[in-house]
């Protein structure tokens, strides 16, 4: 039997053992300059080192990187590491799938459904909010007053996973990453003082002139300060980073807020009284017009929980509550969902605007 008929028999062995997606749900993300994936039943070196680089010829690179003492019996679970630098990429673009208020990129007004290439900035007014989606479905939702540049953006070639690299210099960035369960390549989020390096789904990011925040909703990731301190996060847990790159601890995240329901304060508007979350010093509310929270419409922070809350339409929109600590790292939301504005409709059902393009208000008429 020749080399290449081996090849093809030990791959096709191994996707019919697991599944002709499982392959991929096995990639757990990025250390350095190496993608890590976690070694399944029948795999095999020569197997791998076709489908994820250049050739099945690198079988030998990954067995000397990794130590492996028999290419053709790898352990099951092994964390194996393969070098970007073999492994093929194609560029990827980021679609534009919400956008409100004042956002850009490179100066130019964003618009519903654009294609922003690597190295683009995105930059969002007071008012501005921008969601994009990756090619592997990951969500990044950008709130108002930030700006990040996307220094990498591309896929790795024949495997469904993405290869992207962000720097927040200044605001927020909150992610949902891989959401279809392919797995992680590699998404690093990075800001003047930190590093963090996602190996999980739900991440968000903030940088400011006093540091950076990260906090891991859901998975995990490795966090690197500016002062090469090194630090895991998982499920529930945060970490803040001064301005001079020093790691302050890692904290479990406040809990969410116990929320009632809505009720109506007049003018669109909406208001919420709920109990302190203890450890809080402030409550950051959030509404979005989709109920997961990533297309967002409005951000504000209140000293207390005795919060108001509005939205720019009809329709139903989210509330989402988050009680922040003393060093900025933010907790667990809590969502309520509420009726946006009531507005004057047409005959057919469909509201009305005034001639500068904005909604008339019932509450106005």
């Amino acid at each position: 039997m020749s080399g290449r008929h081996l090849f093809l028999l030990l791959l096709i062995t191994g996707m019919l053992g697991s599944g002709s997606t499982a392959a991929f749900a096995q990639a757990s993300g990025a250390r350095g300059d190496d993608f890590l994936y976690r070694v399944m039943p029948n795999d095999t070196l020569i197997a791998l080192a076709s489908r994820f680089t250049t050739g099945p010829g690198n079988w030998s690179t990954l067995q000397s990187l990794n130590a492996v003492q028999d290419p053709t019996k790898l352990p099951i679970g092994l964390e194996l590491k393969i070098p970007f630098a073999i492994i093929p990429e194609l560029p990827a673009n980021a679609t534009v799938t919400h956008v409100s208020g004042q956002a850009s990129a490179d100066g130019r007004s964003l618009r519903d459904q654009d294609q922003i290439a690597e190295g683009k900035t995105i930059t969002t007014g007071s008012n501005g909010f921008v969601t994009l989606r990756l090619s592997d479905g990951s969500l990044l939702s950008i709130p108002s007053s930030s700006t990040l540049a996307l220094e990498r953006m591309r896929a790795f070639k024949g495997t469904g996973l993405i290869d992207s690299i962000t720097r927040m210099k200044q605001g927020s960035l909150e992610s949902s990453v891989a959401p279809k369960g392919t797995g992680v390549g590699r998404f690093e989020v990075r800001t003047p003082v930190s590093i963090t390096g996602v190996r999980g789904t739900r991440l968000r990011v903030h940088a400011s002139a006093q540091g950076a925040q990260s906090e891991v909703v859901k998975g995990m990731a490795q966090i690197t300060s500016q002062q090469s301190q090194n630090t895991t996060l998982h499920q529930d847990q945060g970490t803040a980073i001064d301005s001079q790159g020093k790691l302050l601890g890692v904290r479990t995240l406040l809990p969410a807020p116990e929320l009632p329901a809505p009720k109506r304060a007049g003018g669109g508007s909406w208001s919420m009284n709920f109990p302190p979350v203890p450890g809080a010093s402030e409550y950051l509310v959030r509404v979005s017009s989709d109920k997961d929270g990533a297309d967002l419409v409005s951000s504000r922070r209140f000293a207390t929980p005795d919060v108001k809350f509005s939205a720019p339409g009809p329709g139903t929109y989210y509330v989402a509550v988050r009680a922040i600590d003393s060093l900025g790292i933010g907790g667990n939301d809590a969502r309520q969902a509420f009726l946006g504005v009531s507005v004057l409709n047409s005959s057919n059902g469909t509201p009305v605007l005034s001639g500068s393009g904005t909604y008339i208000l019932l509450t106005d008429y």
